[in-house]
């Protein structure tokens, strides 16, 4: 099988790396891809967002199966665009796609079908006094989403009435463009957050390894939030009892929310959960693999890629083997100082060979003459897989601490508050 993977992180480089292990694959091409994916297939310049040029590519290279890495192509509707053609297009249709390109949307769709989630209104430039009304009516902090895709960036949360009414206009006079034209006010849930990933062919469903992310920049989750700086799976309140609840209260009502609405849905569904004392809210979808999370899970799944990705797009996802190691994964991103505000960029990153019994997924990293440099603001990260957490733990920082580029920065406590507060969490 020929495939075309899209996208240039940390995430498609996990992906390379599964797709290239499955004995189903001739060739693999990642557009634009990065240094780290070129080890398993070849990189090639194309605009992911340019549909026409892909169908090319995709021509030319009898390609049979796409696999959409970031949200921003699914959202625009490749997916639609390749619909009764061929190669087959892992991620949803156009409308699929909205459960994250609109929150507005998404959350309308949570309530429709029984889904738990944050009391919540969304909210026009035309309706700010009603938002007002409705920040009033909250206990703090507040929680403020631009409706659109905003790079990540869209999430406002604060802890001031005042602070969170300025915010609430600032959006909607444009602060995130075209994304923040409508916001939608969230209440504020008091929790644990957990990633919870299925893949499914529209129908049947498999369920992958969870994970927990960590998105601020500093330590113990302080400073700005980030793409995120870290990951950890399995996690230790993700029980049987726990898991059984996400199936029957959230992965169920969607799957047949989708069905319901006629929505074309095959590929990866995202949901960014919150353990409420045991019960569990869903905050969000995500449309795609999470990244760093994808550089925990992919290297826990005990499959063959491609045999599940033929099974999404062929309809027959039920009958395909999809198993999940009992080994604990912990990955640590090294960033560029600066981020996620300015930092530079070209420093060229050494000590990546010298990792040997851990996993260096590159994300903003490109090669020229045979040297890595720095290209992006998450450059790479290090992914131990061990018996257990504290092994994970360990080993991934011990790894990482090869690895040197001008003004590298990792946060030291990945993976550690579960390590002490295991007896808390369950």
């Amino acid at each position: 099988m020929n495939v075309l993977l899209l996208g240039s992180g940390g995430r498609e480089h996990a992906l390379a790396m599964k797709i290239a292990q499955s004995p189903r694959l001739n060739s693999l091409f990642i557009a634009p891809g990065n240094s780290g994916t070129a080890r398993h297939g070849q990189n090639v310049p194309l605009n992911i967002l340019d549909f026409e040029e892909i169908e090319k590519f995709t021509v030319n290279n009898r390609i049979e199966l796409i696999v959409a890495g970031p949200e921003e192509p699914l959202v625009k509707g490749i997916a639609d665009f390749f619909a009764g053609k061929q190669p087959a297009v892992i991620g949803p249709s156009k409308k699929g796609a909205a459960l994250e390109g609109s929150k507005d949307f998404a959350k309308n769709f949570m309530v429709k079908y029984n889904i738990p989630t944050a009391r919540y209104k969304s909210f026009d430039h035309a309706q700010l006094s009603q938002g007002y009304d409705f920040l009033d009516s909250l206990a703090p902090p507040f929680v403020l989403k631009a409706d659109g895709l905003a790079a990540g960036k869209g999430v406002i949360i604060v802890n001031e009435l005042s602070e969170a009414k300025s915010a609430l206009k600032e959006m909607l006079d444009g602060k995130f463009g075209a994304a923040s034209q409508r916001v939608v006010i969230e209440e504020y849930l008091r929790g644990v957050e957990v990633s919870v990933f299925v893949l499914t062919d529209g129908k049947s469903y498999k369920i992958l390894p969870e994970a927990k992310d960590y998105k601020r920049i500093g330590d113990g989750d302080s400073g700005l939030n980030t793409g995120g700086m870290g990951a950890v799976s399995p996690v230790p309140f993700v029980d049987e009892i726990f898991t059984a609840k996400v199936r029957d209260k959230i992965i169920e009502p969607t799957i047949k929310g989708l069905q319901a609405e006629n929505i074309d849905y095959r590929g990866f569904i995202f949901f960014g959960l919150m353990n409420c004392a045991g019960e569990p809210y869903l905050i969000e979808y995500n449309v795609r693999m999470g990244d760093p999370e994808t550089e925990v899970v992919m290297p826990r799944l005990d499959a063959d890629i491609l045999e599940l990705f033929e099974g999404v797009a062929k309809g027959s996802l039920n009958g395909k083997q999809c198993g999940v190691s009992a080994k604990n994964a912990v990955t640590v991103v090294a960033v560029s100082g600066g981020y996620p505000e300015n930092y530079m960029k070209g420093y060229e990153i050494k000590g990546i060979e010298s990792v040997k019994n851990d996993i260096v997924f590159h994300a903003g990293a490109v090669e020229k003459n045979g040297k890595i440099f720095t290209a992006g603001g998450r450059v790479l990260t290090v992914t131990s897989l061990a018996d257990n957490l504290s092994e994970a733990v360990e080993s991934a920082y011990k790894s990482i601490q090869n690895i040197k580029f001008t003004d590298i920065y990792y946060r030291k406590d990945i993976g550690k508050d579960l390590l002490k507060e295991t007896s808390v969490l369950k």
